[in-house]
C-alpha cells in the first residue's frame, strides 16, 4: 500500500464511522432546559456569581455611587481614576486594578533630557482618605560615562504627587455628587 493512500483512507474510515453514529438519532420533540440566571435575567433580578449578586462592577455600584468603592474592586474608584489622570503625562508600564498599582515607565522631559523620573502609585483601600495612597519616585541621571545611575529625590517630591492625586480624587467625587443630585 502506498504511503499516499493512508491519509485517504484514514479520511473515509472516520468519515463512514461519523455518519454511521448518526444513524440512531431519531427526530422528536427538543429538549428545553430553562437556567436560573436567565430567568432571574428576564425577571429584573440580579443574578448570583462568584462575585456575589449581580456580578462584578469594576466602575463602581448603581445603587451606591457616592462611595467610590468600585463596587467588588478593592480600592477607592476616585483615587484610581485620580492617579491615573495625574500620573498620564508618563507612559504607564503597569495598572492593575484590583491591586490598586499603577506603575509607570521611565520619563524624560525634553527640558531636561539627563534626568528621568518612575513613578508607583499604591491605592491602599476604599476610603477616600488621605492615608488611603502612596507614592514612590525614583529618579536617575544621566552620567558623562554614558549610563542612569539613581539619584535622590526630594522628599516633598512624593508629598506634591500624592496631594495632587487627592485633590483630583477630591474634585472627581464632587462632581461625581453634583450629577447624583440632579
Amino acid at each position: 500500500m502506498s504511503l499516499l493512500r493512508l491519509p485517504f483512507l484514514a479520511f473515509a474510515a472516520f468519515t463512514v464511522l461519523g455518519v454511521y453514529g448518526c444513524d440512531s438519532i431519531e427526530p422528536g420533540e427538543p429538549e428545553v432546559h430553562t437556567d436560573p440566571d436567565m430567568e432571574a435575567i428576564r425577571k429584573g433580578e440580579k443574578r448570583k456569581t462568584i462575585f456575589g449578586d449581580g456580578g462584578l462592577s469594576l466602575f463602581g455600584d448603581e445603587e451606591q455611587p457616592d462611595e467610590g468603592g468600585g463596587g467588588t474592586v478593592g480600592v477607592n474608584a476616585f483615587l484610581w481614576r485620580a492617579s491615573l489622570d495625574t500620573v498620564s503625562f508618563m507612559p504607564v508600564n503597569s495598572a492593575d486594578i484590583f491591586g490598586g498599582i499603577i506603575i509607570t515607565d521611565w520619563h524624560a522631559t525634553a527640558e531636561a533630557p539627563n534626568e528621568r523620573f518612575k513613578l508607583n502609585v499604591y491605592i491602599l483601600g476604599r476610603a477616600l482618605r488621605a492615608d488611603g495612597i502612596r507614592v514612590s519616585v525614583f529618579r536617575q541621571v544621566f552620567t558623562r560615562s554614558g549610563q542612569w545611575v539613581d539619584a535622590a529625590v526630594p522628599v516633598e517630591t512624593k508629598t506634591k504627587i500624592e496631594d495632587s492625586i487627592l485633590t483630583r480624587a477630591r474634585q472627581l467625587r464632587n462632581a461625581a455628587l453634583l450629577q447624583q443630585k440632579k
